[in-house]
């Protein structure tokens, strides 16, 4: 009976967050449409339909792709849909089953006990959603045996479908390669290592099919991802406890995977990725590829960033090894025609240059995630099939691990960012512009292109550190560095972090104080006041001052301008990689960017509320620097930098500067 499987009202009254109460399904699904529907025990319902009714074909694909929307709300949503009585194990049985009989090309009259990809789907979203949960469904649901049970067969061989066989085949490894990015799963390698093998030795031969079949390029690029993530395990530290709640989302399960392994994968995969750029003279082909190239970089990425962090290794081997795949590879790809014509769409595929790609569809619900998918977004748009966007940012991330790793190659690196395309695009995402609407998508989209930009900008500021001679454009990538700060969104909390730290202040990419900015802004000041007196304290001399102690003024914008720790420590584990510290994959939607767009003054601001408000304790000790540092810093921008300030009305710079006589009459006192 369906009444027996319902949760106990006590569990139910413990699931309620504060925020719902007693609040009937129809108000919750006012504000949300997913907590609305979850609050009508419609995860039950779907279970008794999928159990007992056994419906047609259509109506099962239709169940498990509500089952996918609600798992890929949030990680509430998630546990939900886990926890459910008996959802999760009919999925796995019905679906997912060990053996089956052989099935035919064409409309199937049932789907039950037959293998289906839009099942693993679902676990895959569903082990998205967090680390506990993906541990839970290798340990509970026996899915090492299935994944064992569909990888071990080549979809030719699994008496399904061609088409079906592939997507599955592809799903199996997608929900490995989530498990491999928590550290767990490794276990699986060793026994399915002649069966990745086979595999990886078949890619050549499925490339040079013509035509390429998308379903088929999808299976290979969830491979060389699964083999990225398990190459990364092998350098990863088992985390040290803590106390606070951010370590509380950690695992200390050490890899079981070592280098030994892994080595052996390079020579196997980078012949593939030399196999696809061939193609990339011609777009109908490369298209064609879909991920597979940006999936072979990013391996060579974990390869090399793995290699590095093995402390019984020579340095000279991978430091060699890069030479030569920067000498064979890369840079003659840098002066190939045809990336350049991918660096020139960026523009053009750019949802922060084209916010028509960011505006919400008619009927579209903001809290019904819904990424969209490639058949339905233009193929020149970031999601779309000739989008350059992934394979650049594989590119560039491959790049910045060369240039941190073998500091010599940053002068031939460099190159990259002298492209005209990628300068033209800079330029583009400086020009004055409405902030983009924020739904699921454009918050997916606008994170990948940020996060693009912070690769080239990163390796803009490595190249300025280590050859000075051979930075270009150095104002234009300054000003790129302040625009992204106030762009990027919640979960990049890492890249703004790493913005302040090494971009933001950095002196290089103040190249007015070298090249007479100092003087023009003191004759500026006479022309405008009329005066020809030289009073040895203009602005050029507070400009100077200013560019002396952007050590300090860095350190006290990293104070006022910080983040939440758990969500900076969960940011940084994803990005760099770092996979026992990585809680979840799954990113809420967005309301607002990370900083605010006033950020410059946010040091001012903070000395107002703490002078005006005695909860909030003592002002700090040093409340006259602290002011000093941040009136220095907006004057630089106001000087050098004015677009960055462009956002913040002059009435409301004002109304912060005002805040200054506004904290304390110390500030005002002159020092003894």
């Amino acid at each position: 009976d369906e009444d027996e499987d319902e949760e106990p009202p006590a569990e139910k009254i413990k699931r309620k967050s504060p925020e719902q109460g007693n609040r009937p399904p129809s108000d919750l699904a006012r504000h949300d449409v997913i907590k609305g529907l979850l609050a009508t025990n419609l995860l039950p319902r779907l279970r008794y339909l999928l159990e007992v009714t056994c419906p047609a074909p259509s109506v099962v694909l239709d169940i498990l792709a509500v089952l996918i929307r609600l798992a890929r709300h949030s990680l509430e949503s998630a546990t939900r849909v886990l926890e459910c009585p008996r959802l999760i194990e009919t999925v796995v049985l019905e679906f997912l089953p060990t053996s089956w009989y052989p099935v035919r090309a064409g409309p199937a009259p049932s789907l039950h006990r037959v293998p289906c990809a839009a099942a693993m789907k679902l676990l895959r979203v569903l082990a998205s959603a967090g680390r506990n949960i993906a541990a839970r469904l290798l340990s509970s649901f026996d899915l090492r045996s299935r994944l064992s049970r569909f990888l071990a067969e080549a979809p030719q061989e699994m008496a399904l479908p061609l088409e079906e066989a592939e997507a599955l085949s592809s799903e199996a490894f997608r929900l490995w390669a989530v498990a491999a990015s928590y550290g767990q799963g490794a276990d699986l390698y060793r026994e399915l290592y002649p069966v990745l093998m086979r595999a990886l030795q078949a890619v050549p031969e499925e490339l040079s099919t013509q035509p390429a079949r998308p379903l088929s390029m999808q299976r290979i690029a969830s491979l060389l991802t699964l083999l990225a993530q398990l190459t990364l395990a092998t350098s990863s530290t088992t985390p040290e406890p803590s106390s606070d709640s951010a370590g509380a989302i950690v695992s200390a399960t050490p890899s079981s995977i070592t280098w030994t392994q892994v080595s052996g994968l390079q020579p196997l995969v980078e012949p593939c990725l030399r196999q696809t750029l061939k193609l990339l003279p011609g777009p109908k082909m490369w298209q064609a590829l879909g991920p597979v190239p940006t999936a072979c970089l990013l391996f060579l990425d974990a390869h090399y960033q793995a290699w590095s962090q093995q402390p019984s290794l020579c340095p000279e081997d991978w430091l060699q090894d890069m030479e030569r795949l920067s000498e064979s590879l890369l840079l003659p790809l840098l002066h190939t025609p045809t990336l350049g014509s991918l660096w020139d769409s960026l523009g053009s595929c750019s949802p922060l240059c084209n916010p028509q790609f960011c505006v919400r569809a008619p009927e579209a619900l903001p809290s019904l995630v819904s990424l969209g998918s490639t058949g339905g977004r233009l193929s020149l748009s970031l999601a779309g099939s000739a989008s350059p966007f992934p394979f650049l940012t594989a590119l560039l991330c491959l790049f910045n691990t060369l240039a941190r790793l073998h500091k010599g190659l940053c002068d031939q690196l460099a190159a990259i960012l002298a492209t005209p395309g990628l300068q033209n695009y800079f330029l583009q995402c400086l020009a004055p512009m409405a902030a983009p609407h924020l739904t699921p998508f454009s918050a997916w989209a606008l994170r990948h292109e940020y996060h693009l930009q912070y690769l080239a900008l990163i390796l803009a500021q490595k190249v300025a550190t280590v050859q000075p001679d051979l930075a270009i454009n150095t104002a234009l990538h300054h000003s790129l560095v302040l625009a992204l700060l106030s762009r990027l969104l919640p979960g990049s909390e890492h890249l703004a972090h790493e913005l302040l730290l090494s971009c933001v202040f950095r002196l290089e990419f103040l190249p007015e104080r070298a090249s007479g900015g100092l003087e023009a802004a003191d004759f500026s000041d006479r022309l405008s006041l009329g005066n020809n007196k030289d009073s040895g304290c203009g602005r050029g001399a507070l400009l100077a001052q200013a560019c002396q102690d952007l050590p300090s003024i860095r350190s006290c914008y990293l104070t006022h301008c910080s983040l939440a720790r758990a969500s900076l420590l969960a940011s940084q584990a994803s990005y760099q990689g770092e996979l026992q510290r990585v809680p979840g994959l799954l990113l809420p939607v967005p309301k607002e960017p990370l900083l605010p767009t006033d950020w410059p003054f946010l040091p001012l601001i903070h000395l107002y509320h703490q002078a005006t408000d005695t909860s909030l304790g003592p002002p700090p000790a040093d409340t006259i620097g602290t002011a000093l540092r941040a009136l220095q810093w907006v004057l630089v921008l106001e000087s050098w930098r004015p677009q960055a300030l462009w956002a913040v009305p002059p009435a409301a710079r004002l109304a912060r500067l005002m805040c200054v006589f506004l904290v304390d009459s110390e500030l005002f006192r002159e020092t003894p």
